[in-house]
């Protein structure tokens, strides 16, 4: 199969974050939005700085002020922000005059009424897209949308693929043939509670999609 990214999202207690990390996937996200169960608090996202360097931390922010966003990039050194808001294309492009090697990943709620043109003013500000299920809690919502929705997406940019994936969405994926799907991106099927993850399920995910 293709060489799909992993992004496992959500993280938030030490001994998981490692476990986790053990398992080696591309992108770590931890959600510093405080209406979401996955909010990270400053003391914890201590533990971002001790994962190893190879994997990219993704910051996760919504509608947040640009100043917190890169006090916390700085203080986090974290690799990718995710912006789950409604960020404008100037937003994106301030972080990415601010931070050469930061990744900016633009997220948007999906569904059959989705108007692809939004896109356009994005595509020289940020490094990818994220397609999610359009719900009112920006994401984590454990539901997926029509994957057939992205049959409309006729730009090049690569993107995330979002939204309530789970365990049985491996072989359908595996069948996926779009040159631009970058990564996947799991969260709220994969957990024991809000932020912590099934170390286990993910290894056997990974698995599947392998096969």
């Amino acid at each position: 199969m293709k060489d799909l990214k992993l992004k496992v999202c959500g993280m938030k207690l030490a001994a998981n974050i490692a476990a986790v990390a053990s398992l080696q996937p591309d992108y770590l996200g931890f959600i510093f939005y405080e209406k979401s169960p996955r909010f990270i608090s400053d003391v914890s996202a201590e533990l971002i700085k001790y994962i190893p360097s190879e994997i990219k931390t993704v910051g996760v922010f919504v509608d947040e002020d640009l100043e917190t966003v890169s006090k916390k990039v700085n203080l986090y050194q974290l690799k990718a922000v995710q912006l789950h808001g409604n960020e404008s294309p100037e937003y994106c492009a301030a972080l990415k005059t601010s931070f050469n090697s930061l990744e900016v990943i633009k997220a948007f709620g999906v569904d059959e009424d989705f108007d692809f043109a939004a896109l356009n003013d994005y595509l020289s500000v940020v490094d990818y897209f994220l397609f999610d299920t359009k719900t009112k809690a920006h994401g984590g919502s454990g539901k997926t949308f029509d994957w057939a929705i992205l049959d409309s997406y006729e730009l090049d940019k690569p993107y995330f693929l979002s939204g309530g994936i789970d365990l049985e969405h491996a072989a359908a994926i595996s069948k996926i043939d779009d040159f631009r799907l970058y990564a996947l991106d799991i969260n709220s099927r994969f957990e024991i509670e809000p932020g912590v993850k099934d170390a286990e399920k993910i290894r056997e995910f990974v698995a599947k999609l392998g096969n």
